[in-house]
């Protein structure tokens, strides 16, 4: 049984469609990433995902008792308003030392807890996020431009901290990223979306798909190769194709243009 599946799933704002029958359903232990150009529906789709959103159609079904971890774009906290990074953690539910100790290790943030929130780097500020989404011990963790005004080495070190929580607390976990080859290179799966999904895969996949092509351009293509060359020392890229079925290239209709309200 999968975590989560998304069934048909449609959301419009007054006239105009954003999201048009999306469906994907995501495993235990997974890491997918949502890819798409600016007003494509990913941050709808997240928000749909964790209930902020009500589909016009459509269905989502979770697991019972489904944990969700989200770590979002940004949060904006009053710089006058004196907090620690522990303080911040028992924010609205108080957790125990212990707790909030392990969520800050696990987060690559474990020397943090006394620090003030205003004098964080950005890179500390999202790892103390993730932080706080794990304190649930997420079954499924999402994270929504997580990485947004990082440098590239500090995006590379988040998702390398990604990648090591989905193998030592085994949580599926969805991501939202424009850094195309660094995310991608890191996912198990790939969905690139523009309203609906356009096309879906493995990232060598999904990196050789023309629909991929024609909405981030041919070179994504040759960057993603590099990184995972570079990340992995693998040698073994495998483009278009898996045992003969071409997942990348199962197209759909696309819906009218959207917008974001």
């Amino acid at each position: 049984m999968p975590l989560i599946s998304l069934q048909n799933l449609s959301v419009r704002f007054g006239g105009n469609t954003v999201l048009s029958n999306v469906s994907f359903a995501i495993s235990a232990g997974e890491i997918v990433t949502i890819v798409g150009p600016n007003g494509s529906g990913k941050s709808t789709l997240l928000r749909s995902i964790i209930g902020a959103q009500h589909p016009d159609q459509g269905q989502i079904n979770r697991s019972p008792g489904l944990r969700i971890g989200y770590v979002p774009q940004k949060l904006h906290i009053d710089p006058t308003l004196p907090m620690t990074v522990r303080r911040f953690l028992s924010l609205p539910q108080r957790v125990s030392d212990q707790q909030a100790a392990t969520a800050l290790e696990q987060a690559g943030a474990g020397q943090l807890a006394s620090r003030q929130m205003v004098n964080l780097s950005g890179g500390q500020f999202q790892r103390v996020l993730l932080a706080r989404a794990l304190l649930c011990a997420p079954q499924l963790l999402i994270l929504d431009e997580a990485t947004q005004g990082l440098d590239q080495p500090g995006s590379a070190g988040f998702y390398q901290q990604i990648e090591t929580l989905r193998e030592t607390l085994g949580c599926a976990i969805l991501m939202v990223s424009h850094e195309l080859h660094v995310v991608m290179a890191a996912s198990d799966r790939v969905i690139c979306l523009n309203g609906h999904i356009c096309c879906e895969g493995e990232p060598e996949q999904v990196a050789s798909a023309p629909e991929y092509r024609a909405l981030f351009g041919s070179g994504t293509q040759g960057a993603l190769a590099l990184y995972r060359h570079e990340h992995n020392h693998r040698h073994d890229h495998s483009c278009g194709h898996d045992h003969g079925q071409d997942t990348a290239n199962q197209t759909r209709p696309a819906p009218a243009s959207e917008t974001h309200p």
